[in-house]
Order: C-alpha cells, then sequence, then structure tokens
C-alpha cells in the first residue's frame, strides 16, 4: 500500500476519533437535560444517516452489491451501529464521561485480539508494545486529571452504565476487527447506505414511541445544535470516514486513534480554562502518539497490509 493511501488512513481515523471525544462531552450534556431519551437519539441517528448516504450515492457511480454479502452487512450494522451506538446513548446517561473514556481504552487491546481470532491479523512484540505504551499514557492522561480533580469527575457511574459501556466498546471493537475485509469490498458510500438502511429499520421500532414523547418546547438552541453535531457530524461524517481508515490501515491501528477521545477532554479543558497543562499530561500524550507510531511501523502491519 502506498504511502498516500496510509496518511489518507490516518488522517480520516484521526478526524473521525476527535469527532467522537467531543461527542462523549455533547451525549452527556444532552443525557443530563433528559429531554430526547436515548432511543430516540438512536432512531435520529439512524434514519438521517441513512437518508444522507442513499442521497450522496445518487451521485456516485452504481455499484451493485452480492446478495451473499447483504446479510453480512446486516450482522455488521448491527454490531458496528445499533448494538455500539444504543448501548453507549444509554451508558452516558447512568456514568461520567471520564468513565467512559476509561473504558474504552480498552478498545485497541479488544481489537487486536479480535483481529488476530477472525482475519488472522498477528500480534507481534512490537505491536502489542505499542498498544501497551498507548494504554499506559491514556490512563496517565485520565488519572492525572481524576487526582487534580480530587476524583469529582467520576462522579458516581451506575454498575449497569459501567457494563453498557462495556459492551459500547466490545461491540465496536468486533466490528473493527472482522469485517474489514468486507469493507474494502465496496465503495464507503455503498457500505454505508446499506448499514444504516438495515439500522434504520431495526431501531424504528424501538425508537418511535421515544421520538413522539419529546417535549419540543424544552428544545433549547444549545441543546438543538449538540443534538445537531450528534447526527451530522458523530454519525455521518464520522461513519464516512471510520471505513476510510479500515480500507487503509490495519484494524489495531484504526482502534488505537480511540485514545485520542481522552486528549481531547484535556486539550478542551485546557483551552476553556478549566485545567492546566502539566508534564504528567505532557508526558501522557507523548506515550499516546508515541505508541501509535510504534504500532504503524510495526514490522507485521506493513507486511500483511495489502492483504
Amino acid at each position: 500500500m502506498n504511502k498516500d493511501n496510509k496518511l489518507k488512513g490516518h488522517l480520516a481515523s484521526a478526524t473521525a476519533y476527535t469527532i467522537f471525544g467531543l461527542n462523549i462531552v455533547f451525549c452527556k450534556d444532552i443525557a443530563n437535560a433528559s429531554v430526547v431519551p436515548p432511543a430516540a437519539l438512536l432512531g435520529i441517528r439512524m434514519c438521517f444517516a441513512a437518508l444522507a448516504f442513499w442521497t450522496t450515492g445518487l451521485f456516485m457511480p452504481k455499484e451493485e452489491v452480492d446478495r451473499k454479502d447483504l446479510w453480512k452487512i446486516f450482522i455488521a450494522a448491527m454490531i458496528g451501529l445499533v448494538s455500539t451506538q444504543y448501548s453507549f446513548l444509554i451508558a452516558i446517561t447512568m456514568a461520567s464521561s471520564i468513565d467512559a473514556s476509561i473504558v474504552s481504552a480498552l478498545g485497541p487491546v479488544m481489537t487486536m485480539i479480535i483481529a488476530a481470532i477472525f482475519i488472522k491479523e498477528p500480534i507481534s512484540g512490537k505491536k502489542a508494545a505499542g498498544v501497551g505504551m498507548s494504554l499506559v499514557g491514556v490512563l496517565t492522561l485520565i488519572f492525572t486529571s481524576l487526582a487534580i480533580g480530587k476524583g469529582k469527575a467520576v462522579g458516581g457511574s451506575e454498575p449497569m452504565g459501567l457494563f453498557l459501556l462495556f459492551v459500547n466498546i466490545l461491540s465496536f471493537s468486533t466490528y473493527l476487527g472482522i469485517f474489514r475485509p468486507l469493507i474494502r469490498k465496496y465503495s464507503v458510500v455503498t457500505f454505508m447506505k446499506w448499514m444504516f438502511l438495515f439500522s434504520a429499520i431495526v431501531s424504528l421500532p424501538i425508537s418511535l414511541p421515544s421520538f413522539l414523547s419529546i417535549d419540543t418546547a424544552a428544545l433549547d438552541l444549545k441543546l438543538v445544535g449538540e443534538i445537531a453535531y450528534l447526527v451530522i457530524l458523530a454519525t455521518f461524517v464520522s461513519y464516512f470516514l471510520i471505513p476510510i481508515g479500515q480500507q487503509n490501515l490495519r484494524p489495531t491501528l484504526v482502534s488505537m486513534y480511540n485514545y485520542v477521545q481522552p486528549i481531547i477532554a484535556v486539550v478542551i479543558s485546557i483551552i476553556s480554562g478549566i485545567d492546566t497543562l502539566t508534564w504528567e499530561k505532557a508526558l501522557a500524550i507523548v506515550l499516546v502518539f508515541g505508541g501509535v507510531a510504534i504500532v504503524n511501523s510495526s514490522k507485521a502491519a506493513a507486511e500483511r497490509t495489502d492483504r
């Protein structure tokens, strides 16, 4: 694979996970407002993205999908979209954003193991070291922030919320670790329009009652803006970018950009003046991206990139 394609994969993954990082903050704020239920948000996200991708497809070259692949795409949609998004939207009503960052740190480790089992992506010593280095960095970042805040950021997450966060990261790690060969077979728009169509069909019966119960009078401009971010950027744009990363990078490397999320939270805090940059945080950021660089240069990953 040429360097331009790998660069495109890195940029797409980094942008998508940056969007996801901000999304955690906005989803928590939406949950705290208690105006739009999680099921309604799921339906809004799935239906909008399905409409957006099918509309985009009208302006793209026509591409047929093998009938035998449709059921695989359906399973990918249930794991990578419905299970991932619904579990997170419910979890964030019962857990803090910091706890969400902590659980998400398990993502690259899970993806590495799942990809090794199902698509035979090798776990080299160098790759494992890179994942471990980034994991140490993100945990250093999180626990340093907790120490400064004297633990207040945790905010009493409920056990069910933590369990659903685990379901969320396991679902998305499974999606990243298993479906790369299928994703590489089709264009991004073709694959995602079927993914979201299946997800919209399944989510509609779940979300419609909740959607009809929304008190529209309680929707202020700030809340509408956060929902718009969730629907447009964190759903349509991010899920347009993630397959580009999957097509051009190994699953473990794509998932390592998950470590960007807590960094985004800290950067926002520093810019807004509610936090400061310390040497511990600077070291943590270096460890995170140093680990990504190690995995990217892994001999095993390089040898199998074009497979």
